[in-house]
C-alpha cells in the first residue's frame, strides 16, 4: 500500500474514531465506509475498518449489519490478498462482491 493510501486510511479512522466517541453513529460510519475503501488492499486494515462496521453496528442496535459485518470480518481475513471489489463501502446494505465509483474525496490518496 503506498504511503499516501496509507496516510488517507489512518486518517479517516482518525476521523470515525472522533465521531464514535461523540455517538455519531451516522459520521462514524461514513468515514469507515472511506477507510473501508483505502484500507482494501490491506489484510490488517480491510480487517480493522469492518471491526469498527461491527462497533457501530452494535451501538445502533442493527442486526442485520452486525450479522453482515461478522461475515465481511471472516472475508476480509480470507479473501483480502486474493481479490477485493474496488470502492465497495462495506456496509451490509451493498452486496460484499459489487465494485462501486470511488467517492471523490479518496482519489488525494490513490495513485
Amino acid at each position: 500500500m503506498s504511503p499516501k493510501r496509507s496516510a488517507g486510511f489512518a486518517h479517516q479512522m482518525q476521523l470515525a474514531r472522533a465521531a464514535y466517541f461523540k455517538a455519531d453513529w451516522q459520521t462514524a460510519f461514513y468515514y469507515l465506509e472511506n477507510a473501508h475503501v483505502l484500507g482494501q488492499p490491506s489484510t490488517r486494515r480491510h480487517t480493522l475498518s469492518h471491526w469498527w462496521m461491527l462497533k457501530v453496528a452494535i451501538k445502533r442496535r442493527d442486526v442485520r449489519e452486525w450479522l453482515g459485518q461478522t461475515v465481511r470480518i471472516l472475508a476480509s481475513l480470507l479473501f483480502s490478498r486474493l481479490w477485493v471489489p474496488v470502492g465497495n463501502t462495506g456496509g451490509a446494505n451493498v452486496s460484499a462482491i459489487k465494485p462501486m465509483p470511488i467517492r471523490p474525496e479518496l482519489n488525494q490518496y490513490l495513485e
